[in-house]
């Protein structure tokens, strides 16, 4: 019974316009950690990303174990001089990224497009 956030946590992959995506999907709790960190990791290896984009417009929930991963991902690029761009974030959600300071160490845009074209210009 414990177990059925998994049921409602799903990750996909992929790119637009060359820069690499993280589309995260209902519940990121300590579940879905493992299967965040493998597929940013995958992202990394090939695309040795100097941004990434995590689109929030489907994830219905974070706990401070989902915030942990973001956190761990944001340093791990910022490391390499990477910057971690969020779309799709509900205002609740932009309120949690504030609360926590994660607002400060990544740019936040409402749509992918207007993510691409800010970094493109």
């Amino acid at each position: 019974m414990g177990y059925a956030f998994m049921d409602n946590f799903k990750i996909s992959k992929g790119e637009i316009e060359g820069m690499p995506v993280l589309i995260i999907e209902g519940d990121m709790t300590s579940e879905s950690d493992s299967d965040v960190m493998k597929n940013y990791y995958e992202l990394k290896k090939k695309y040795s990303p100097a941004n990434l984009i995590i689109n929030f417009e489907k994830t219905k929930y974070i706990n401070s174990a989902g915030i942990a991963s973001l956190i761990n991902i944001i340093q791990d690029l910022q490391d390499i001089n990477g910057k971690v761009i969020f779309v799709g974030l509900t205002n609740h959600f932009k309120k949690v990224m504030d609360t926590v300071g994660i607002s400060d160490f990544v740019d936040i845009y409402n749509t992918n497009d207007e993510a691409i074209a800010k970094i493109k210009s």
